[in-house]
């Protein structure tokens, strides 16, 4: 990859693989470290990867990254986590509200399999290799994420 390709790579895609990273971080520093990390690796290795393969090759990296970042930094504490749960919520929510908890309910996987397939619209075939899955598993771990969300979703109190 040429340094113009790097460049409009960089036009091109920043702003899905933020929306990607940040949909599931839901941080936003967080989100633009993780992505400035994957552009950095792209950069170090752009001799080696191919101008055709570079979408994939950055999600793949940003996938990781995000990962990586998850297992270092678990924020969450126990008296947090237990304010959050102790408020009393409103009989209606806002759609989005709705649809970032359900997001939320899912585990890493799940969520990235959604996003990277409804969210950005990638094929299986594509998701697998992001995220270094079969197909078929793609395909099943995609069918029990929408399950949950599904589930989720039909509750009565959500219901217009």
């Amino acid at each position: 990859m040429t340094e113009k390709e790097y460049n409009e790579c960089v036009t091109h895609y920043a702003d899905n693989v933020f929306r990607f990273i940040f949909k599931n971080l839901r941080n936003e520093e967080d989100a633009r470290d993780v992505v400035q990390s994957a552009f950095e690796k792209l950069w170090r290795n752009r001799e080696d990867v191919l101008w055709e393969k570079s979408k994939s090759y950055l999600f793949t990296v940003a996938y990781r990254q995000m990962i990586d970042h998850i297992r270092k930094g678990k924020r969450v504490s126990l008296k947090e986590e237990f304010n959050e749960t102790s408020k009393t919520e409103e009989p209606r929510h806002s759609l989005r509200k709705v649809l970032e908890t359900a997001l939320g309910r899912l585990n890493e996987t799940q969520r990235s399999l959604v996003m990277l397939k409804d969210y950005e619209g990638y094929s299986y075939d594509e998701i697998g290799k992001i995220m270094g899955l079969s197909e078929s598993q793609v395909k099943v771990y995609l069918h029990r994420a929408r399950l949950q969300l599904k589930e989720y979703l039909v509750k009565i109190e959500y219901v217009v």
